[in-house]
């Protein structure tokens, strides 16, 4: 399967704490309807077959939505459902060795935190795109190490792949971080936890239309 192209857009990030069981997909459906560009399906706990059953299910959704599926840091899962690609944390395989496994079509994109050494590594390593944060406060990952938007601003200078902003954006302040560099901005609870998905994808996608660098 051919690469398909990285643009601009909205991230949105699964977690099966905000989906309700059995609606995985109603409410990814309702956040490509509302505009995302990517869907990265992040699921930590549950059982290897209900992974597998669920990527599986999305990996279809997104092909018959030209939307790009991304499976968060899991390289085999995402070869067994051909998802476009992988994303990987600092404790996950290098980018090498999901290159080796996914082949050279895959995206794989690396979290690089508020580390802009190791975004230059990433892509070095031959990373798709890299991604930063968290920029505001966040109820996913109220511990994680804060990104300055200045990061975005030398980020956007010194590489040449796609950079994503996580952490804390909401369609209030999530301009501000496109204005700085940011290609994507991503969001959990921003979309999966809100009560009307494709309203609340639609208020992230709507600023890639009035941001434009």
């Amino acid at each position: 399967m051919a690469r398909p192209p990285l643009a601009r857009g909205l991230y949105a990030i699964t977690d099966q704490q905000l989906i309700p069981e059995g609606e995985l997909g109603k409410r990814v459906s309702e956040a490509i309807d509302g505009g995302a560009a990517i869907i990265q399906y992040r699921d930590k706990s549950s059982a290897r077959a209900t992974r597998l059953e669920q990527a599986t299910v999305l990996a279809s959704l997104c092909r018959a939505s030209k939307v790009v599926l991304i499976i968060n840091d899991d390289v085999e899962l995402a070869r067994s459902v051909s998802a476009a690609g992988v994303h990987l944390g600092i404790d996950d395989d290098s980018v090498r060795a999901a290159r080796a496994q996914l082949g050279d079509d895959a995206i794989i994109g690396v979290s690089c935190y508020n580390q802009l050494a190791r975004a230059r590594d990433a892509v070095a390593a031959g990373a798709d795109y890299v991604a930063f944060g968290r920029f505001f406060a966040s109820n996913t990952k109220p511990n994680a190490v804060t990104a300055d938007i200045e990061l975005l601003v030398d980020a956007r200078h010194q590489l040449q792949v796609p950079i994503v902003a996580i952490g804390g954006i909401t369609p209030d302040n999530g301009g501000a971080l496109i204005a700085a560099g940011a290609d994507y901005l991503a969001a959990i609870d921003g979309v999966f936890g809100q009560a009307d998905v494709y309203a609340a994808a639609l208020g992230y996608a709507g600023l890639f239309t009035t941001k434009g660098r």
